[in-house]
């Protein structure tokens, strides 16, 4: 693992993902979200949408920094805090892809932190949601490992 830090500006891309009805249902399993908007392709018939759509949080879950071509340079790096906003909804047969972009480095009371801008855009590069995560970044001593 490389100790560089990502600098300010810094983009990154995760794999791309072709949603399936596999990843609806095992997300559902996982989480215990069984609305029928996920799995029920005759209720979504009904809804404005047609189709049955992905869970949000599933979604947000595939902008994880350390899916991303970043991941060898995360060393220290600590999840405190995430928010994001939803646009577009996917569903099935949709390839999703994942874009992180380094906001901020800063530190602050000794303390090193690390904004990220996160987004997942669609096959036709239509952004379905947008957000952050926050990261405390560990460094020398704090790496070590508590008795």
């Amino acid at each position: 693992m490389s100790s560089e830090l990502p600098k300010e500006g810094e983009r990154f891309e995760g794999p791309s993902k072709t949603l399936t009805d596999a990843h609806f249902l095992l997300f559902s399993a996982l989480t215990g979200d069984v609305h029928p908007i996920h799995y029920d392709a005759e209720y979504a018939k009904g809804t404005r949408f047609g189709k049955p759509l992905a869970h949000g949080l599933m979604l947000n879950a595939l902008t994880a920094l350390g899916a991303s071509n970043a991941r060898e340079r995360l060393h220290g790096f600590v999840f405190v805090e995430q928010g994001c906003r939803f646009f577009k909804p996917a569903v099935v047969g949709d390839t999703v892809r994942p874009r992180q972009e380094i906001e901020r480095v800063w530190e602050e009371k000794g303390k090193l932190f690390c904004r990220v801008k996160t987004s997942l855009v669609n096959q036709r590069d239509e952004i379905l949601i947008e957000g952050f995560h926050l990261y405390r970044v560990l460094r020398g001593a704090e790496m070590e490992k508590k008795a």
